[in-house]
């Protein structure tokens, strides 16, 4: 049953062949027996998800069935979950139990589907690695002495490893995305406001997107399909028609108009990668796609200009983990002023504390201008570019990341070619569009994810491209050998 699609698994529920009960307890006992090799779970919810899947039972018996009803799913550390502990990654909010559910798990639960339980983040999501999580580092399926890839590498390792069917994820500068492609599975970034962001805590507010961490993109669809819509609570939340993303997953790539930007081809990109990824585009040439090349004359821009927006956003937001209303109080405090510093300098780790700091000085008097408004100005010169290539094409095609996942320690001491491990995805997250990592192929056993960035809202046809290069290859269906 473990290594069915989320898709396959609703065929099998309907036809009786086993019970959602049967179905959580599989993954369950995966989760029991090999997590220990990865560490993509902070918490288990046995007990939640043995409640859920007897509920769904009875509700699928009573005739009563939701999409995603009796379908165990895991989600990231970063959404509130009512009596369940929310960390974040971050020993900061280690003893936080929420008292709400995000609206992301609300939905979920609303159509019956299954908690298995919350999975290993970066920090806040501060990270292109997993490795800056309190909880400790978790590893790659393909390559245990490699990185999963961040801030969702949990929910990414958990998936390849056939540990849950699916999971939830955030992306903020690629956090969906660059995972997918160093764990081999799919990675969707919808448009920014397409799903809520109420519950979610937050990095940086203009940025920050929850989405889905899967097998497939048709998996992907049904998920979406759960998650969007308009939420009165998120105000950055956008009212827009929630189409089936199931229905076009079919249609036909005849005349499809595919933009290959140079700058991402350019130096910095591994030449295997750049071979897998040259391979994978020439498949959509055989469905009737036309390939161009064009340009994003700022892309270059884009790591500066995030790493003073997001660290000046993550400042902010994180400013209320003061060891007062809640999260971690240091013992003892001769005073007030002793009980921020101490609690503060004992919550946060280095990578937090670094951006925070980073955050601070381009909002401070002197340096605002300099600053972050000439980066909020850079960020529109970037979404401009996109714009003028949607003029000529219907999507933009290139490598997710410049190289397979890097090892465990490689670069932790080297925080500059960390943030370059982003580089093609952080554009996307700047001009609010959707973005997906498509599993494309293996470069020394370790995976290779190719990257569509679609116009925004445009999810529907970004799942049908994908979709229809998984008909005809078969990336996605492979899985790690020590998982299998």
């Amino acid at each position: 049953m473990h290594n069915k699609t989320i898709a396959e698994l609703i065929v099998g529920l309907k036809a009786g062949d086993f019970s959602s009960v049967e179905l959580t307890q599989t993954y369950l006992e995966r989760i029991n027996s090999l997590d220990q090799q990865l560490n993509s779970f902070i918490t288990v919810t046995p007990e939640i998800a043995l409640q859920q899947a007897q509920q769904a039972d009875k509700q699928r018996a009573a005739g009563n069935v939701e999409l995603l009803n009796g379908i165990p799913l895991a989600q990231k550390d970063i959404f509130c979950t009512k009596d369940v502990k929310t960390s974040c990654g971050s020993k900061m909010l280690d003893p936080f139990i929420s008292p709400y559910n995000a609206t992301t798990i609300e939905k979920f639960n609303s159509t019956g589907a299954v908690m298995l339980g919350k999975t290993n983040m970066d920090e806040f999501a501060m990270g292109s690695s997993n490795e800056t999580s309190w909880y400790g580092p978790v590893k790659n399926p393909w390559a245990l002495e490699a990185v999963p890839g961040g801030s969702s590498g949990g929910s990414a390792a958990a998936v390849a490893a056939r540990l849950t069917p699916a999971a939830t994820g955030t992306d903020t500068g690629g956090s969906i995305r660059q995972p997918a492609s160093f764990c081999g599975i799919t990675g969707l970034k919808p448009t920014y406001g397409r799903v809520s962001r109420y519950g979610m805590i937050a990095f940086a507010s203009s940025l920050d997107q929850a989405g889905t961490l899967s097998r497939t993109a048709e998996d992907a669809a049904l998920m979406l399909n759960v998650m969007a819509g308009l939420d009165r609570r998120d105000s950055t939340s956008v009212d827009q028609p929630v189409p089936d993303y199931t229905a076009s997953l079919n249609d036909s790539l005849e005349g499809l108009k595919i933009g290959l930007p140079k700058e991402y081809f350019s130096e910095g990109l591994d030449d295997s990668v750049a071979k897998v990824i040259e391979d994978a585009v020439k498949e959509y040439e055989k469905e009737g796609a036309v390939i161009s090349e064009i340009s994003l004359p700022n892309s270059q821009l884009a790591v500066p200009t995030y790493y003073i927006i997001a660290p000046s956003e993550c400042s902010s937001n994180l400013s209320r983990m003061d060891g007062v209303r809640f999260g971690h109080r240091c013992d003892n405090p001769e005073d007030l002023n002793d009980l921020y510093i101490r609690s503060r300098g004992e919550g946060f780790g280095p990578e937090v504390k670094r951006r925070i700091l980073v955050g601070t000085y381009a909002l401070s008097e002197g340096f605002y201008d300099a600053y972050y408004v000439k980066a909020q100005k850079t960020r529109r010169l970037i979404s401009n570019d996109f714009k003028a290539a949607f003029e000529n094409v219907d999507v933009i095609m290139g490598p997710a990341a410049p190289s397979t996942a890097f090892n465990i320690g490689e670069l932790t001491d080297d925080p500059i070619t960390m943030y370059l491990s982003d580089i093609y995805t952080i554009a996307v997250n700047l001009a609010g569009l959707p973005g997906m990592s498509i599993p494309a192929g293996f470069v020394n056993n370790r995976p290779v994810g190719l990257q569509l960035i679609g116009r925004h809202f445009d999810e529907a046809k970004l799942l049908n491209i994908a979709h229809s290069f998984q008909k005809n290859t078969d990336w996605h269906s492979r899985g790690p050998e020590l998982f299998s």
